[in-house]
This record gives C-alpha cells, sequence and structure tokens, in this order.
C-alpha cells in the first residue's frame, strides 16, 4: 500500500495503451513468462480496430514489406516486419476461427465484424495472463531504480519494463493525444515533425466551386507526384478530393505540391476518341467522352476545354487536348482535412533513438515505443495494422 494514493501494483511489463500494438506487445510479454499490466485511458481496447476496414477490419497486407512504408529511415521497419510477418498474424486468426477473405491488392478483412480480431487480442492476452485496466488516466510517469513508476488518479504501477503504444494524433475523437510524443521527449528522445497522413485532400475555394458539379462521382485514376504513382480509386467530394488514391498520395504531398491525376488510365482515351471520330462524326465530343468516363465528369471536362461542335469538326490535336485534360490533369491542393480524419500520423519519435530489434530506447533501457507514434507509416491497405502487430511483437518479445 502506499499511503491515500491507492495500491502499488508491481509487475514486470507496464503496456501504455490498449490498441493493436499494445494488446500484441502484452500478449508475446505474457508468453514468455513475464508479468504484464495494460492501461489505458479509453473505455474500451482496441477503438480504432473496431472502426477499420468499414467494420471489418482490414487486419493486414499479404504484400507487407519495407517498400510500403514511410520512415526518415526507410531500412528501420525491416527488422521486425521480418520477425512478425502477416502469415504469422494469419495464423493467429485462423486458430481463433475467425473468416476473413481477401478483397483487393493483398488487403485481407474479416467476413463478419473487426470485432473478432478485438475478441482474440483479449483471449489471447487472458491466456498469456495480462491484466488489462481501462479507463485509467496516467497523471505521470518517473524513473525509478526498479525501472519505471507510473502514477494514475488511484494507484501506481511499477515496472521494470515500459512499453509505450499510445498511437498518434489521427481521428482524436476516438481519444487520439500526443502522450507517446511528450513522454519520448521527457525521456530525451527527439520526435520528427508529425502531420496526417492518409487523409482527404482539400482545394482552394474557387478550385472547389470549380469542381463541385462532380461531387459524389467516383473514377478510376493514376496519381502522381514525383516518382510516386498509385493507381486506385477517386472520390470527388464537397470538400475536395478523397478516395483510396487520393489517401495513398496525401502521405508523400506536402502543402504548396501538385499532384496529378490520369483518369482511367488503363485507357487510351486519345485514341478511343479518335476511333469515335470515325465511327460516328456526327455526336458530341460530350457524347463521346460519357462512354469513357462518368457522364457528368466527360461534361465538366468538355466545359472545362470550352469544346463544341461535332466530333467531326474538331482536329485530332483538339481531341489529344481532351483527352490529355483527363489523363494529365495538374491539381494543386490547398491542404488536407487534418487529424480529423487522417487515418495515421506521419512522422513521430525518431528511429535513430531506437532499436530496430526490440523497439527499445537507446539511450533509455527499458523503455519502447511501439505501433504509430513511431516514424514508421504504412500505405493505406492493411501495411499499418502489420507494423503495430510486429513492432508490438518485438517489444514484448523483449521487455
Amino acid at each position: 500500500m502506499i499511503g491515500e494514493k491507492g495500491l502499488q501494483r508491481k509487475s514486470d511489463v507496464i503496456v501504455i495503451g490498449a490498441g493493436a500494438a499494445g494488446m500484441m506487445a502484452a500478449i508475446r510479454a505474457g508468453q514468455r513468462g513475464r508479468s504484464v499490466v495494460v492501461i489505458d485511458h479509453a473505455r474500451a481496447p482496441g477503438e480504432k480496430i473496431r472502426i477499420s476496414g468499414g467494420g471489418r477490419c482490414n487486419f493486414t497486407n499479404i504484400h507487407a514489406g519495407p517498400k510500403n512504408f514511410l520512415s526518415a529511415n526507410p531500412h528501420f521497419c525491416k527488422s521486425a516486419l521480418a520477425r512478425f510477418t502477416p502469415a504469422d498474424f494469419i495464423a493467429m486468426v485462423d486458430r481463433h476461427g475467425i473468416a476473413w477473405h481477401e478483397k483487393t491488392l493483398g488487403q485481407l478483412f474479416c467476413d463478419d465484424s473487426a470485432k473478432d480480431v478485438i475478441r482474440m487480442l483479449l483471449d489471447e492476452m487472458r491466456g498469456a495472463g495480462a491484466q488489462l485496466h481501462l479507463g485509467t488516466e496516467i497523471s505521470g510517469v518517473e524513473r525509478v531504480a526498479a525501472g519505471f513508476r507510473i502514477s494514475t488518479g488511484q494507484d501506481v504501477y511499477e515496472a521494470s519494463s515500459l512499453i509505450v503504444a499510445t498511437g498518434g494524433k489521427s481521428i482524436p475523437k476516438m481519444g487520439a493525444t500526443s502522450f507517446a510524443y511528450r513522454l519520448a521527449e521527457q525521456f530525451g528522445l527527439e520526435v520528427l515533425e508529425t502531420r496526417p497522413g492518409l487523409v482527404p485532400l482539400t482545394l482552394d475555394p474557387g478550385l472547389l466551386e470549380t469542381v463541385a458539379p462532380l461531387a459524389g462521382i467516383s473514377a478510376p485514376v493514376e496519381i502522381r507526384h514525383g516518382r510516386t504513382a498509385f493507381r486506385e480509386a477517386l472520390l470527388f467530394t464537397h470538400r475536395g478530393l478523397s478516395g483510396p488514391a487520393i489517401l495513398q498520395i496525401s502521405s508523400y504531398w506536402r502543402e504548396g505540391d501538385e499532384i496529378v491525376v490520369a483518369v482511367e488510365p488503363d485507357i487510351d482515351i486519345s485514341a478511343q476518341l479518335k476511333s469515335a471520330k470515325q465511327l460516328n462524326g456526327r455526336q458530341s465530343a460530350q457524347t463521346a467522352l460519357a462512354e469513357i468516363l462518368p457522364k457528368r465528369l466527360a461534361q465538366f471536362l468538355v466545359e472545362r476545354e470550352n469544346i463544341t461542335g461535332n466530333m467531326a469538326d474538331l482536329t485530332d490535336r483538339t481531341l489529344q487536348r481532351l483527352a490529355a485534360s483527363a489523363q494529365n490533369w495538374v491539381v494543386k491542393p490547398s491542404g488536407s482535412e487534418g487529424y480529423r480524419t487522417a487515418e495515421v500520423t506521419l512522422g513521430g519519435i525518431d528511429t535513430a533513438a531506437l532499436d530496430s530489434r526490440s523497439m527499445e530506447a537507446k539511450a533509455v533501457p527499458g523503455l519502447y515505443f511501439i505501433g504509430e507514434c513511431v516514424d514508421v507509416t504504412g500505405w493505406l491497405g492493411g501495411y499499418n495494422f502489420q507494423w503495430a502487430w510486429a513492432s508490438g511483437f518485438a517489444a514484448g518479445e523483449s521487455a
């Protein structure tokens, strides 16, 4: 007992954060025979798991590898990803009888509900003897002779190892905070600039008004930013641009940059327009283009290029210009929708301060940072969950 403060709880490992990475770390540490306590301020564990993948949790991607992650040190993630792979997580899912399917591009989803994954992790934690304390606010973290002391409103927790898995700033309504970054700085670790990732992009009022008629339209595109390109769907919204292709490129985009949109990248629109001119010269350019693109988008592009008359009256050069308006469309977003809708946080705790095999702080033995709070950010499509599982496993294997 510690006077009026309440109970002093001692364990081998304390995990702060009951999300994907934290629960995985607790499972692995417990499986090694370590006594584990998991603390979270939320009332329920795995809230970001619950809402992910439209409620079905895109729990990994079979293609996950270092090339799918952004970091100031692109090599840092290699060790953890190699030691706990998508196949390892799939094996756990299969052991628990959770049905799943591959959607597209290696993305794996639960057939039923993301809650199945949360239940699986909680069952694994119980099996490993980990204790879970929810609705617990932390008031202080300090280094002591025995390791680390965590103070809450009621109790004091002590452990030789402390694993921080409190995520980044994305989706604050789910309880996201800057806790991990503040704690890292408290212990002398550098935190790199953070910004929203996997987030819709916004347009300035003038451009937004111009493209307003396109709101609600979705189309397959290739989005390019410098040498980086993604081929997925784009969605025009009342605020700007969204859809998987935009979310992907948003992690590379910075304010002031342009992106290039190519609608229906697998179609040679110029050639198809020229063919349409030969087959039916009496039709309008809008009608011909609407055979390839959504009707409202075709109308928008034809009007934007100020093209009138029948196809027979249009030169090949004019048709090429119309095709280019669809397939070499340069757009300069004004910003992003921010952490409110961002799926992840880019940047974070500098990997130079961490051991890539264990996720332990090099200058603070016993202190580990895992998951989204670290400067490792995956693409859209299950990659960030795989990083959570892998980095959590790495820390749990060492703590």
